[in-house]
């Protein structure tokens, strides 16, 4: 089992955003996590990467409890990536800086020691003749790629992505949920908050469908999309099907 995450709750003042969610997660896995806006999904991958602290519950990546406030995050994160709908791209950096930025300053590496590597992480993604570009130069899915060979330039052990498409131009979308489906056949384990109904059928192991901070239902993708149990889970699908 790669992460498990047992029982988390976490609040915001009285807002009770996650309500004991429980959830396993193996090597390899894509779960996409679907809901409506507020439902929890992105405060549960924050939680996961330790950007906010839970309440109460457990989170265990592979036998190691790291949801211990008395822990230092930062290994932790090294090995659990995250990537926001959100670029968070530093404007004043070429895009070849941008990822270079964080390995430089955790592997202690200098540019010529990392230039092959990240060079070949832009080139894979089709990003090879963009290094040299500021983020403004980039269109929004070159600037998400960007972002995406970011986090894989860590070496992350799992990924997270939170509404990655949502800042997108329609026409945009499909070249990041390529890069999605390349790390899904290199065998990465990936956890993700997504709108794209169509990608979380096609391409996910697991769907789980988020509703007031818990895990309402989950399946496969076939059985969510296809034979939901709970009657809110129709609703919901129905609706956002409808709407595209």
């Amino acid at each position: 089992m790669k992460l498990r995450l047992n029982n988390l709750h976490k609040s915001f003042g009285p807002a009770k955003v996650l309500n004991g969610i429980s959830l396993e997660v193996d090597e390899g896995e894509m779960v996409c996590l679907i809901g409506a806006s507020g439902s929890g999904k992105s405060t549960l991958l924050r939680c996961i990467n330790l950007l906010e602290p839970v309440d109460d519950g457990e989170i265990w990546l592979e036998g190691e409890e790291i949801g211990d406030p008395a822990l230092d995050p930062q290994p932790i994160r090294q090995r659990i990536g995250i990537v926001f709908q959100s670029f968070n791209l530093f404007p004043h950096m070429t895009a070849e800086e941008n990822v270079m930025l964080a390995p430089r300053r955790v592997f202690k590496a200098s540019r010529d020691a990392l230039r092959p590597e990240i060079e070949t992480l832009f080139d894979r993604f089709g990003l090879k003749d963009r290094m040299g570009h500021y983020p403004d130069q980039l269109s929004g899915g070159q600037q998400q790629r960007v972002a995406i060979v970011r986090a894989l330039a860590m070496h992350p052990e799992i990924m997270l992505f939170d509404e990655i498409t949502s800042a997108l131009d329609p026409e945009l979308v499909g070249e990041v949920l390529e890069v999605l489906k390349s790390l899904k056949q290199d065998g990465m384990t990936m956890i993700l908050a997504t709108h794209e109904m169509a990608f979380a059928r096609d391409v996910a192991d697991r769907v789980c469908f988020l509703e007031k901070g818990r895990i309402l239902e989950q399946g496969t993708p076939e059985e969510i999309f296809s034979h939901p149990k709970e009657e809110r889970t129709r609703d919901f699908l129905a609706r956002v099907l409808r709407a595209s």
